[in-house]
């Protein structure tokens, strides 16, 4: 069904010489040799469902940021909390609490322990389920996707290789597309590639032209074609394929790859089909796992316990001996010392035994020189810190709409600081920003502004007048002073 849109009239002219991004068969070149591991994909387009059995079944297109899911939750977060030297000492103790020479009850060590460990397993449980909405409203995009009876809308997720897609000005590309044709006669797309590699300057595309008459809904009924080209990689900036569409094959290239999350821009539409989907586009092949981010702090709270943890070995032991010595020298006489059961923990015949069992008693009755409720009050402050972050009007973007989102709060006292910057010679720090000034139309002038160079210029020039002011003053007054020293002069000689 047609869309009723009037195509932009482009033509080839000077003024777009995009002879780079020409085909290889203008220049007399044939298709791309692809043989060997690495060069497996193949791609039917306008035909997905032959890409529901193997081996050309490819994944699908819905992705996901977060750090776990249903089955890996309990042993991932488990991990990630017992790498916590604290609490590797606190679920050691509470281990020994279960013995018979623990000098309190075990629920006294354990239930700390869960408590501690249940709010932090909280708070990453909620920190990840935001990440899952994010996915959500990301998977839920709507996308114009060619069916049996024309163009109809699916969401994201549903996009499967080999779908021919219809994408509009300012949206983003749900896969990694061939670009087909354009609003443009010419084929030529702009890209925005800011999600990809932060670059602002738009980035053109070029369709194959043999592909350019395919620019309505109508011309898709028929079309079908196939594309041999290279595995899943990371590379953003190449691409190797073949195209064979009307018993021909023609090469492929990155000027007509259009990659997810980048944006069309200064364009009405395009059609392209679907390569790449899910975590086999480019984006996602960059993409890591949600790695396990600890702050400074939390590492310096892990060395200031192994010091708390041997000054309380310290303890324990100078206590332990001094209880061996007791039991086997002075045990006997002290009546008030005398156990029922002796042959247990107080046999002075075996002072060693003692000793060692009152060890364990005595790192779990001065355990509480390692402090468990340290974690619970940085975690809370960490959650409250994150919470003022999303609510600070300071840290808004007029020009945007967009306000600041701590997608996790495990660094959140490290915001700010720099430890290094990289940067080539390109200006990537700069802001390109251009401010309209003044211009001049048919020889009128419009704006009221100087700019830089004007302002540079003036100030120069004022300079370079108050400069002359100064040598001539300075003349002036050496002129008066040679004459007043040669009048002097004369009138000391008559």
């Amino acid at each position: 069904m047609t869309r009723g849109r009037i195509r932009a009239r482009l033509r080839r002219s000077h003024f777009h010489p995009f002879s780079c991004m020409r085909p290889r068969t203008e220049d007399g070149k044939g298709p791309h040799p692809i043989e060997g591991p690495g060069y497996s994909r193949v791609v039917h387009c306008n035909q997905p469902r032959m890409h529901r059995r193997k081996p050309l079944k490819y994944c699908s297109n819905y992705i996901s940021t977060t750090k776990y899911n249903i089955v890996t939750f309990l042993p991932k977060a488990l991990f990630e909390q017992f790498r916590r030297v604290a609490n590797i000492y606190f679920l050691l103790a509470a281990i020994l609490s279960l013995t018979p020479v623990a000098p309190f009850s075990a629920v006294s060590m354990i239930f700390p322990l869960a408590f501690v460990v249940g709010i932090s397993m909280a708070k990453e449980a909620l920190e990840d389920w935001r990440r899952f909405i994010q996915d959500m409203k990301v998977n839920t995009r709507k996308a114009s996707v060619h069916v049996a009876d024309g163009f109809g809308y699916k969401t994201w997720e549903k996009i499967q290789v080999g779908d021919v897609v219809r994408v509009e000005k300012d949206q983003f590309f749900p896969a990694d597309l061939l670009l087909l044709s354009s609003s443009y006669e010419d084929g030529i797309c702009y890209v925005e590639t800011m999600n990809l590699d932060g670059e602002t300057n738009l980035k053109p595309k070029r369709a194959l032209e043999v592909t350019l008459p395919l620019d309505e809904d109508e011309a898709f009924k028929n079309f079908t074609g196939t594309i041999k080209c290279e595995d899943p990689n990371p590379s953003l900036y190449t691409f190797i394929g073949n195209l064979e569409y009307n018993h021909q094959v023609y090469p492929l290239d990155p000027s007509q790859i259009l990659l997810r999350d980048s944006k069309l821009r200064n364009t009405t539409f395009v059609y392209g089909v679907v390569i790449f989907t899910g975590f086999d586009s480019k984006v996602m092949q960059n993409s890591t796992k949600s790695p396990s981010k600890r702050s400074r702090i939390e590492r310096k709270m892990d060395k200031i316990i192994y010091i708390l943890f041997s000054l309380l070995l310290v303890i324990s032991l100078i206590s332990s001996i001094g209880f061996a010595v007791k039991i086997k020298f002075q045990m006997p006489d002290w009546w008030y010392m005398q156990p029922s059961k002796p042959e247990n923990l107080y046999d002075p015949n075996s002072p060693v035994k003692s000793g060692l069992a009152h060890l364990i008693t005595a790192l779990i009755l001065y355990g509480y020189l390692i402090p468990i409720s340290l974690y619970v009050s940085i975690e809370v402050v960490k959650v409250c810190q994150a919470k003022f972050i999303d609510e600070d009007l300071k840290m808004y973007d007029e020009e945007t709409g967009n306000t600041a989102e701590a997608r996790t709060s495990n660094l959140n006292e490290e915001l700010g600081q720099v430890d290094t910057i990289l940067s080539d010679k390109t200006g990537t720090l700069t802001c390109n920003q251009m401010d309209f000034l003044k211009c001049s139309i048919a020889g009128t002038a419009y704006g009221v502004r100087s700019s830089e160079v004007e302002l540079a210029a003036a100030k120069q020039m004022a300079m370079d007048l108050e400069e002359q002011d100064v040598e001539i003053s300075n003349g002036s007054s050496l002129k008066n002073h040679a004459r007043n020293s040669w009048e002097n002069s004369s009138g000391t000689r008559n």
